[in-house]
């Protein structure tokens, strides 16, 4: 089908992380899956080298040119797409112009990946007006570079290859370093349910980055005695404990959330393979204690969210996801006690935050995707 005078649909839809997280900037390991709810993008070819974008989301429209393309004075939203649209012509596509229409039931800021959907999803509609495809696995990577570049945010590769690459009904075990993939089967019986702390945070606000320089700056201390030290990656408990001095207190923990994460997601695996649900919960557990106290990412809101969760008897385990600085909060129960568990959930952090929280029982999505063209 020749796409490029149509009036095209693209979809990308929204990444959960189940374990491994502040992993992937590190050369870590990741097992996300994506679920059913979405960007949308609606694109049709214009006859000169603009790309006029409207977001339902924001209620926003902006317009740039093609030929006139840098990063811009501050991190918008507009600058995801201006981004996308740099590193798919430095790649050699020749685009169009076009009219962008963008609307997302992905909560904004509430760690479920909704700029890498923006990204995939106007990646996807560009290409297609153009008359062009890339394969999925340079397609995340291009649109890594465009967070990196044009929204200043300097994100590991997880969301963009989750959904580029995650099949429906399963996560995907991601080696951030070397990006090889396997597809994990979910067991039927695990129920995924994600609730809204109602908390807001901006990637670009500096705390983000600053972890990831603080990553960085360990890597440095670590070099000076150790070999083979490239990322944090390749960091082990025993080198870990050995330079906790010279390390001190603070990279110290973020090196061992790093690698004691890294442990998690490998276990997690081989327990979703062993349908051990009680194991997965209590990894689950573990991961959110390290991001709070050896990460330093959460906050009172999150906090009270996940003992709410917690509270819950058919919860095996619950933990922030995302970046952290507040957004959604991820809890594992049986599938079919899922609306019961979140049920019970949404009544609990009503009752202490005052406020109805956005609720999604999430079931594992197929990737970014053409959705119609007509």
């Amino acid at each position: 089908m020749n796409l490029e005078n149509s009036r095209i649909l693209a979809r990308a839809p929204a990444r959960v992380n189940l374990i491994g997280e502040h992993t992937d900037y590190n050369g870590g390991f990741v097992l996300p899956m994506s679920t059913a709810i979405y960007t949308s993008v609606t694109a049709t070819a214009r006859s000169d080298r603009k790309v006029q974008v409207k977001s339902h989301t924001v209620g926003e429209t902006c317009l740039f040119d093609l030929d006139d393309l840098y990063p811009g004075a501050n991190a918008g939203w507009v600058e995801y797409v201006k981004g996308v649209a740099a590193e798919l012509q430095e790649a050699g596509i020749a685009l169009r112009g076009a009219d962008l229409l963008v609307d997302s039931d992905i909560p904004l800021g509430a760690g479920l990946s909704s700029s890498a959907s923006l990204e995939l999803s106007v990646a996807k509609a560009l290409l297609a007006v153009a008359g062009e495809d890339i394969a999925s696995p340079e397609l995340a990577e291009l649109c890594q570079r465009a967070e990196h570049r044009y929204a200043a945010v300097h994100c590991g590769i997880m969301d963009q290859y989750t959904l580029a690459c995650a099949k429906k009904g399963n996560a995907i075990l991601l080696d951030c370093r070397s990006l090889e993939v396997l597809q994990v089967p979910l067991p039927g019986d695990a129920g995924f349910i994600l609730t809204d702390s109602g908390e807001r945070h901006s990637l670009s606000d500096g705390e983000y980055n600053k972890r990831a320089d603080e990553c960085a700056a360990a890597v440095t201390l670590l070099q000076q005695a150790a070999s083979g030290i490239d990322l944090l990656r390749d960091l082990s408990a025993d080198v870990l404990e050995a330079n906790r001095n010279e390390l001190g207190d603070v990279l110290y923990r973020r090196c061992r959330h790093v690698v004691t994460e890294n442990e998690r997601v490998q276990r997690s695996v081989q327990a979703l393979a062993n349908s051990d649900l009680q194991q997965v919960g209590s990894l689950i557990d573990e991961c959110h204690s390290s991001l709070r106290d050896d990460f330093e990412v959460s906050c009172d809101e999150v906090e009270a969210l996940v003992a709410s969760a917690n509270s819950s008897e058919h919860v095996f385990g619950s933990r922030m996801i995302g970046a952290g600085f507040g957004g959604c909060v991820l809890s594992l129960c049986r599938a079919d006690r899922s609306q019961d568990a979140a049920d019970e959930i949404r009544a609990s952090y009503a009752a202490v935050s005052g406020v109805e929280p956005w609720q999604h029982i999430a079931k594992a999505a197929e990737p970014v995707r053409i959705a119609s063209a007509a």
